[in-house]
């Protein structure tokens, strides 16, 4: 790779990496190029982006920002599957084709700060997303209010009640 082409690289991951959510390194070797593309398409799918890139890029890339630790996990043959919006994604669907592709091996991640082992990037895939976040919300914004509301009727509904037990019973004796 030329110096020009090295440089437009960099920029590239710099650029990448500079709104990123989280981040998945994982071990690809041995993996065939229709599997690969299958798990490319799905990454896509999920709004991911999945590249093969020089781990010396990505080093020099992440050099002195708050990613560098980043730089432990570039040994080897490395796959770096990113999101930008949805932090879980990566994690969940990286975890899903470790589960089913035995060559496939997760090295590790980064999500906000910190450096994830395996384990990390398991609690990462198992973590709420926004949209359980955002309905567990609205549930305790409403619980209140519905429990308010079944309090003012249950006086006027145990009184009819009453009230229909008391007519049964007149006519049953």
């Amino acid at each position: 790779m030329e110096r020009a082409a090295k440089e437009q690289m960099l920029g590239e991951i710099k650029e990448a990496f500079s709104n990123v959510a989280s981040i998945v390194i994982a071990d690809y070797r041995g993996i065939t190029v229709p599997v690969v593309t299958k798990m490319r398409d799905e990454f896509r799918a999920a709004g991911c982006h999945y590249r093969v890139l020089k781990n010396s890029l990505v080093k020099i890339a992440v050099k002195g920002s708050k990613m560098e630790p980043l730089s432990q996990l570039m040994v080897g043959t490395t796959a770096v599957i990113w999101s930008t919006e949805i932090p879980q994604e990566p994690a969940k669907i990286a975890l899903k084709w470790a589960k089913d592709e035995p060559k496939f091996k997760i090295m590790g991640g980064y999500y906000e700060g910190q450096l994830l082992d395996v384990a990390g990037v398991d609690a990462l895939a198992k973590m709420p997303g926004k949209n359980e976040i955002r309905a567990s919300m609205l549930m305790t914004f409403m619980a209140a209010p519905q429990q308010f509301a079944m309090q003012i009727i249950a006086g006027p509904t145990n009184f009819a009640y009453l009230l229909d037990a008391r007519k049964r019973q007149l006519e049953a004796g």
